[in-house]
């Protein structure tokens, strides 16, 4: 098992050699560290940027260097990677970024919509019905501008926003199929994302329902854990194994 998505202390994670450390010992063959990266110009982009220290823009050479020092201390592939936040209107810069950084891989994420961070409660809690609503279809047009740009190989945990319990429920058959075409036109695959599932949201993304369409249109995947810390990475693993055996799901292995 390859798992393509975790985060070091270059992001909000834990130190990269634990992280290997941690994913040698439940058994991974790869691990792929995908710290985040924002290189938006917008100024709310730029303020939580430097609340929350993702500098990786800054910082990917420092953190290649590391990532080399540790690479023959074990019996795992580990890759360069980044999880870059992804706005429809920035597609330039993050593309000259990318070219410019040269990583093993990148994965795409939608995290805002109008500047609001779809993983947060407060922004959302207020709205009515309707205006959720629209949250939810703007959501979905930037995740298909994000796969229809193929930008990135991998786009991570597709219905991110079911996390948030005040846009839980909005997302409809016809967003699911909408996605599910620019997949099946894209060099891009999403991941089945097991971030949260041992959390409070309980579930893997993308959830059943939208993984079932996705089947449908023949789109491929591949497998993250999301882990921030060592001792997160073996239980979410061992979901994703759970997941792939009792699918048949046969994941996507990049091609780096």
């Amino acid at each position: 098992m390859h798992d393509y998505h975790v985060h070091s202390n270059y992001s909000d994670g834990t130190f990269l050699y634990h992280m290997c450390h941690a994913a040698e010992e439940a058994g991974l063959d790869g691990l792929g560290f995908a710290d985040h990266c924002n290189v938006s110009t917008r100024e709310p982009q730029r303020r939580e940027k430097q609340m929350f220290g993702f500098n990786l823009d800054a910082t990917y050479e420092r953190r290649r260097a590391g990532i080399e020092a540790i690479r023959d201390k074990f019996g795992l592939r580990v890759y360069d990677a980044v999880e870059m936040d992804y706005l429809p209107d920035e597609r330039d810069t993050i593309a000259r970024f990318l070219d410019e950084a040269n990583f093993d891989y990148a994965i795409g994420s939608v995290h805002t919509v109008d500047d609001r961070n779809v993983q947060t409660t407060g922004p959302f809690r207020e709205m009515d019905e309707p205006e959720r609503r629209a949250v939810v279809d703007a959501y979905y047009d930037a995740l298909v501008s994000l796969v229809e740009s193929e930008l990135f190989e991998v786009a991570a945990h597709p219905d991110l926003l079911e996390r948030t319990t005040p846009l839980r429920g909005f997302t409809t058959e016809d967003h699911y199929r909408r996605v599910a075409e620019a997949f099946a036109d894209s060099r891009t695959v999403p991941e089945v994302n097991a971030g949260r599932v041992l959390r409070d949201y309980g579930e893997l993304h993308p959830k059943t329902e939208f993984y079932e369409v996705l089947r449908e249109y023949d789109v491929e995947f591949t497998l993250g854990t999301d882990s921030h810390r060592p001792d997160e990475i073996e239980p979410r693993a061992d979901e994703l194994d759970r997941f792939c055996a009792e699918t048949e799901l046969e994941p996507v292995e990049l091609r780096v």
